[in-house]
């Protein structure tokens, strides 16, 4: 454990000044609280569950993060409910697919992350510096992803130096992209991709992104056993969050209902694709 200061109150650690990175500082005090660093023992595997398809799409004004809500182990649903995209700070939001537990420990630690850079400096992390941070995260579970359990994260946030959402990839290497327009990632994204790269266009308002993110994701479940679709039974819809220069929020269920019932009437009698005469 930390040694405790002289005067019996916080560990003399927590008096020093040291780096505005709070995993910096975990790592050298308390490295068994960082998930990268809970390797399983040698020839051990593990089956946990595992989060599925993430999209987001730049709108006019900001950045859409969407993501389904199932979780599924090996041929199994884990959760129907789960939820997979988080905001990270006030102007941020990152979606997770891959293992599930580990995914948003990783997520978590990014909260506190960018939280103590802003107690620290005074002031918010720049959007890149985010996604490097993020990225560097990443790269500490390699040796996880090694032995099955791996986190490949989307991240995406309102730039206020450029005036507009940019959306950043990773690898699971830690390898950061930036991507333009939109993206997905899971085991559903290359369904979802097909879709967003036709019915994406520039200049989006909110709404209409909102109706494009829950299309594409509707389109993945279609064709990705991994991917839950709206369930109209349960009434669990997509988590949709939006991210402007007014900040980020989540769109409540109620007013993602409509969109997804709208999507269901119009694709009654032909539920691969939309109606004859181009229905939107």
């Amino acid at each position: 454990m930390t040694p405790v200061s002289d005067g019996g109150g916080l560990p003399a650690a927590y008096l020093r000044t040291g780096s505005a990175s709070f995993t910096d500082f975990l790592a050298e005090h308390e490295p068994s609280l960082i998930p990268s660093r809970r390797g399983l023992p040698p020839g051990a595997t593990i089956d946990a569950p595992h989060g599925t398809t993430i999209v987001t799409l730049a709108y006019d004004g900001g950045v859409l993060m969407a993501g389904d809500r199932r979780a599924t182990m090996g041929n199994l649903i884990a959760n129907r409910d789960m939820e997979k995209v988080f905001a990270t700070d006030e102007f941020s939001v990152v979606g997770i697919a891959g293992t599930a537990g580990l995914a948003i420990e990783l997520v978590r630690l990014f909260q506190v992350e960018l939280e103590h850079y802003e107690k620290i400096e005074g002031t918010l992390m720049s959007l890149e510096g985010k996604a490097n941070r993020l990225a560097s995260m990443i790269r500490g579970n390699l040796g996880m992803a090694m032995q099955g359990l791996s986190v490949v994260p989307i991240f995406a946030g309102y730039d206020h130096h450029e005036y507009t959402g940019r959306i950043f990839s990773y690898d699971v290497t830690g390898g950061c992209y930036e991507e333009h327009d939109h993206h997905s990632v899971g085991s559903g994204s290359l369904f979802a991709r097909g879709a967003l790269k036709k019915l994406y266009r520039p200049g989006m308002s909110a709404d209409e992104a909102v109706r494009t993110a829950v299309e594409a994701l509707w389109d993945a479940a279609d064709d990705d056993s991994a991917t839950g679709g709206p369930d109209l039974g349960r009434r669990i819809w997509p988590t949709v969050a939006l991210v402007s220069v007014e900040g980020a929020r989540f769109v409540p269920d109620d007013s993602v209902a409509p969109v997804v019932e709208a999507i269901v009437s119009e694709r009654r009698g032909n539920p691969g694709g939309r109606r004859a005469g181009g229905a939107s």
